[in-house]
Formats: structure tokens, sequence, C-alpha cells
């Protein structure tokens, strides 16, 4: 990790565009930036993201802006965490050399009612978390477009976590053109597997201690269709009802895809993702298993 330097904050669009020209100007030309997009309450997965881009960029620009187009109705939008002041120290401490912060009023000055919105392809968004969150990956690509315009990175860093919305923006750039490297980033785990996610911090003692099975319940599906004690069917409904079985947890979904296409597989394969998504009480996580 680089020692702590003085980050700009940047909280207009004018502002971000003033700060592109001046480095573009001062390094000749001669620069690579690094995008890291968040919506903040960051933790030790985004930092690895950052890291990442540290070590392949001359400059990295981190944002911090929780887009309200992503959340469907009923969804923690208010309560979202939004630690700022703690955000910035970490990019401080990260070597971040810029965090841009805009307003939701910065970013659709216009409102969001008659916005011009980016609709990924049905295949990729009506199941999995879309089924779920209608809406939220058409918020996710209108607002990673405009950033992607705004900040014009080369390389813009996703985590694998989110691997749904990690192949919604692949999509996203290659079939508007739109010249970004998109960088994946391995998942970052807790001690015991749970996958590091800003929604952790709302797991009570108990919630928490149930929350590595569903990694567990990954794990298990790939292992024993691996192994070919069970199919991938079978794996994945004695998946299901291994997590149906704790105390207060809803299973959303538990599904093999193809790691490209996201189509469900019927049998396991090479090349696949198996991804969940559960309820413990009213904290929604999402983790997933990629097989190389």
């Amino acid at each position: 990790m680089k020692s702590s330097i003085d980050t700009k904050v940047i909280e207009t669009v004018a502002d971000l565009r003033s700060w592109r020209a001046s480095v573009a100007e001062s390094s000749g030309g001669k620069w690579m930036l690094g995008f890291v997009p968040t919506m903040g309450a960051l933790h030790q997965g985004h930092m690895s993201l950052v890291e990442k881009a540290s070590a392949e960029c001359s400059h990295v620009i981190v944002s911090i802006f929780v887009n309200p187009l992503q959340f469907v109705q009923g969804e923690d939008f208010d309560r979202y965490p939004r630690p700022f002041e703690k955000d910035l120290q970490f990019c401080r401490q990260a070597g971040v050399h810029a965090v841009f912060h805009p307003a939701a009023s910065e970013m659709y000055p216009h409102g969001q009612a008659g916005l011009t919105r980016v609709i990924p392809p049905a295949a990729l968004i009506h199941h999995l978390c879309g089924a779920f969150r209608p809406g939220h990956f058409e918020g996710v690509a209108t607002v990673v477009a405009k950033l992607f315009g705004l900040v014009q990175p080369q390389r813009s860093y996703f985590g694998e976590k989110d691997y749904q919305q990690l192949v919604v923006i692949q999509r996203l750039v290659k079939d508007l053109d739109i010249p970004v490297t998109v960088v994946p980033a391995a998942t970052l785990r807790e001690h015991d597997g749970l996958a590091m996610s800003s929604r952790n911090v709302y797991l009570t003692e108990d919630q928490r201690k149930q929350a590595p099975a569903i990694y567990e319940t990954l794990q298990f599906v790939v292992e024993k269709t691996r192994s070919g004690e069970l199919s991938l069917h079978e794996a994945l409904a004695a998946g299901k009802a291994k997590l149906a079985s704790i105390p207060g947890c809803t299973v959303q979904y538990l599904e093999a895809c193809h790691p490209e296409t996201l189509e469900p597989l019927a049998a396991a394969a090479g090349r696949m993702v198996v991804l969940a998504a559960a309820k413990l009480g009213n904290v929604r996580l999402i983790d997933n298993v990629i097989v190389r």
C-alpha cells in the first residue's frame, strides 16, 4: 500500500474535467488513469481494487456515489452507510490521487424522471439478482456509462463478488464501444469465508455467524459436481436445502451459469459460475464461486 498522499476531493463535473485536463497536461499525455467506481462504505475488498489499479496505472481515481437509480422500491437507499471521512482516509492511505464525490443533483441535474437510461440485454438482467431487483441493472449500467464518460479512464476495476454486475459492465463496454478496459478482481473474504461487503455491517451477531454458510454452500456445489458424486441438479437442490435450514434465512437463488452469457446450465461444465443470493433477516447477501 502506498504512503498517505493529499487526495483531491472533487464534487462537481466541472472540477473533475479540470483535474483530468491538468493531470494530462502535467504528464505530457503519458499517463494511465485507473478508475474504481464505488458507493462508499469502503472495506478491504475495495482497497484490493485500488491496489490493483495503483500497480497498473500512473493515476487512480475513486468515485463515491450512492446511486439512487440502482435501488429498487423497499431497499436501503436512505440507510445505506455513508462514512465519507473514513472512506477518504482509506483512499489517502492507499495513495488514491482523487475522489469524485458528487451529489445526486450534480449527477442528475435534470432529475431522474426523464433521464436517458442504458438498458442491458434482457438475458443478462432478468434472472439471478435482476429477478429480485427489477430496474437495478438499468441503474447500474446508466451510472457507470455516465461515470465512464466523465472520468474517461483507460482502465476500470470491478470485483468478481458482484459477478452479474461485472458481466453487465463488460457487455456495456463491448456493445457501446466505450474505450475502457474492464479489469476483474478476485473476491476478498473474511477469515471464515464470508465475502466482504458494505452490507455486512447490518448483520446481527447471530447472523454474522450464519453468513459464511453461503460460501460453504457454493463450495459444496462445486465439489460435489466436480467429483461426480452428485449431478448439478442434485447438488443445487441439496445446497438450497442447506441454506433454507438456517433459521431466518430466505434463499433467493442458487444457480450455475455460463460465465459469460449467464445462461443457466443443465449440467456441470469445466467453465461455470455458481451464484447465490440469500437474505438473513432483512440483510441480502450475494456470493459466487467461479470454476475456470
